[in-house]
């Protein structure tokens, strides 16, 4: 049975997320809130988590995981960012956006997408997310909380969502705000054009703000 924690959505209780920094550190898989959608996560720099989550998702090792990290300064360490595309995030974040990005060798390879070499990293828009990246010290996974048995596009309340992981997942943090089921948008900067491969959240404010276009045909990724 997971342990779950309510944590304020503006200003996490200090305690708390060095209780769940602790656990992470420690293997711990969690099931938390993004500025999009609940995720499944785990420390980035802990095999054996990222192999159960791989597990949890029913997910080949071929398939590229997301995950978070706290500024833009962070993703320059895992991924090769050009001028370009430089400019491109900082007018996105912090948002509900996931750029594909060229990684760099501190990206796991049980991570990136193994004949491409690229990786999805994003910079929530969301405290908790914020708290724990921070006080963790390593990016964290971030995946949708969804399982073979419930399809990205079900929507189910927080309740049922709770219900089906709790045998699965060793922490559950509950922020006491709706639940959020629009995904991001992911937006491909591996190569010499921008592009949106992925309509979520808020995609039309990214290509009024930037020079990204949208990719034909846009697929459904997960």
């Amino acid at each position: 049975m997971a342990n779950i924690y309510k944590l304020h959505p503006d200003t996490p209780q200090a305690r708390r997320i060095e209780e769940i920094r602790e656990a992470l550190c420690n293997g711990a898989i969690m099931l938390y809130p993004t500025d999009t959608v609940y995720a499944i996560g785990c420390d980035l720099n802990v095999k054996s988590a990222v192999d159960r989550l791989r597990q949890i998702k029913k997910l080949a090792n071929n398939k590229p995981l997301t995950f978070l990290c706290p500024s833009l300064s962070n993703i320059s360490q895992y991924a090769f960012v050009t001028d370009s595309a430089y400019r491109i995030i900082k007018r996105l974040i912090p948002g509900p956006y996931t750029f594909l990005l060229p990684a760099t060798k501190l990206v796991p390879r049980l991570v990136m997408a193994p004949k491409r070499k690229t990786t999805g990293i994003r910079v929530p828009d969301n405290a908790i997310c914020q708290s724990l990246l921070n006080a963790l010290g390593n990016p964290i996974i971030s995946t949708s909380a969804t399982t073979p048995f419930t399809p990205a596009d079900t929507r189910v309340s927080q309740a049922e969502l709770f219900d089906q992981f709790d045998q699965l997942v060793d922490i559950m943090i509950d922020s006491e705000r709706p639940l959020g089921h629009e995904v991001s948008t992911i937006i491909d900067l591996t190569g010499d054009t921008a592009s949106i491969v992925r309509k979520g959240l808020q995609w039309e404010t990214a290509m009024a703000r930037t020079n990204v276009t949208l990719a034909e045909p846009v697929t459904g990724l997960s």
